[in-house]
C-alpha cells in the first residue's frame, strides 16, 4: 500500500492565551495616561479661570490670607514669650540674703550645712564683692557706685532644691526662714505658677482662634466654589447628560480650592514677613537696652513651608464640601 504523504498544511497547536498582565497592560497604561491628562487639564484650566478674573481672585485670597496670618502672628508672639520666660519657668533656685553681720565663715558654714541635706541639689555662694561687680555690670550705675565708701551688699546663697512631687514649696524653705542669720528668703514659686498658667491660657486661646479662622477660611472657599458652580450649572448639566462621572465634574472645582489655598497661604506669609519687617527697628532698640540678652525669632523654615500646604488642604476641603452638596442636590437619590 502506498504510504500516505504528510500534508504540507499541518495544523498548528493553538497559541496559549495571553496572560492577564499582558492583556491588561496596554489598557492599564492607557487608563493611567488618561487619568493623568485629565488631572493636568483640570489643574491648569482651573488656574486659567482664576487668572482670568484677577481682582476677584486676589481679593478672595487676600481675605483668606489675613485670616491665616492672625494666628501665625499670635503663635510667633507666644513662642517668643515662652522663650523669654523659659528661665523663669525652669528656675527653682531659692535666693537667701544673709544679715550684714554674717561674715564669710558664717556664710560658708550655712552653705555646708545646706549642702549636706538630701533635698538640696546645689548651693552657690556669692560674696558682697561679687554681687557688687555683677550689679555694676548690669545696672549701668558704675560711676555712682564708685562714690560708695563701703559695700552695702550682704552675702547671698543660691540654693537649688531637688525636684519633689509633694508640696509646692520645698522643705528647706521653712528652715531657711527660721534661721537666725537669714535676713530675706526669695522664692517666687507662686509667680512662676501664675506665669505658667498665663502662657497655657494664651496657647489655648491661640489654638481656638486658629481653629475659628481656619473654619472661616474653609467657608470662604466653599462659598466661592459654590458661586462658581452656580455660574456653570448649565455646563455641568450637559456634562452629566453625556455621562460625566461625579469625579470628573468635581475635579476642576477641587483644584480651584487648592489654588485658592495656595494663594492665601502665600499672602499670609507675606503679611507675617511684612509685620516682622515693620517691627524690626523698634524691637532692635528694645533689645539694645537689654544688651541683646534676648533673641527674638520668627517662623522657622519648616513652619513657613507648611503654611501653604495646610491652606491648600483647607481650600481642597472647602471645595469638596461645596461640590458634594451640589451633586447631592442634583442627584438626591
Amino acid at each position: 500500500m502506498f504510504a500516505k504523504k504528510p500534508s504540507g498544511n499541518r495544523l498548528k497547536a493553538p497559541a496559549p492565551p495571553p496572560r492577564a498582565a499582558e492583556r491588561a497592560g496596554p489598557r492599564t497604561r492607557l487608563g493611567f495616561k488618561s487619568w493623568r491628562d485629565q488631572h493636568l487639564y483640570s489643574l491648569f484650566s482651573s488656574l486659567g479661570r482664576l487668572l482670568a478674573k484677577p481682582w476677584a481672585t486676589a481679593l478672595t485670597a487676600l481675605v483668606m490670607g489675613l485670616a491665616l496670618a492672625l494666628p501665625l502672628l499670635f503663635l510667633i508672639l507666644l513662642d517668643n514669650a515662652r522663650g523669654l520666660s523659659g528661665g523663669w519657668q525652669d528656675a527653682r533656685e531659692i535666693t537667701v540674703f544673709l544679715k550684714p553681720s554674717v561674715d564669710a565663715a558664717g556664710s560658708a558654714a550655712l552653705a555646708q550645712r545646706l549642702q549636706a541635706r538630701a533635698d538640696v541639689a546645689a548651693v552657690k555662694q556669692t560674696t558682697p564683692e561679687q554681687g557688687l561687680e555683677e550689679f555694676r555690670a548690669m545696672s549701668g550705675f558704675a560711676d555712682a557706685l564708685d562714690v560708695l565708701q563701703f559695700n552695702p551688699l550682704p552675702h547671698v546663697l543660691i540654693v537649688t532644691p531637688r525636684e519633689s512631687r509633694g508640696s509646692d514649696e520645698p522643705a528647706v524653705l521653712a528652715e531657711l526662714r527660721r534661721d537666725a542669720g537669714v535676713d530675706l528668703v526669695q522664692y517666687d514659686a507662686a509667680w512662676r505658677r501664675r506665669l505658667g498658667a498665663i502662657l497655657g491660657l494664651s496657647q489655648r486661646s491661640v489654638l481656638v482662634l486658629a481653629g475659628l479662622l481656619a473654619l472661616a477660611t474653609l467657608l470662604v472657599v466653599g462659598n466661592t466654589v459654590r458661586l462658581d458652580i452656580q455660574s456653570r450649572a448649565e455646563e455641568i448639566a450637559v456634562m452629566q447628560l453625556i455621562g460625566a462621572s461625579p469625579g470628573f465634574v468635581r475635579r476642576p472645582f477641587l483644584y480651584t480650592g487648592i489654588w485658592y489655598g495656595l494663594f492665601s497661604g502665600a499672602f499670609a506669609l507675606v503679611v507675617v514677613l511684612g509685620v516682622q519687617w515693620a517691627l524690626a527697628a523698634p524691637v532692635n532698640q528694645l533689645l539694645e537696652s537689654y544688651d541683646h540678652r534676648f533673641v527674638l525669632h520668627g517662623l522657622s523654615p519648616l513652619a513657613a513651608a507648611s503654611v501653604p500646604l495646610l491652606s491648600a488642604v483647607l481650600g481642597w476641603l472647602g471645595a469638596m464640601l461645596a461640590t458634594a452638596r451640589h451633586l447631592a442636590e442634583a442627584h438626591p437619590e
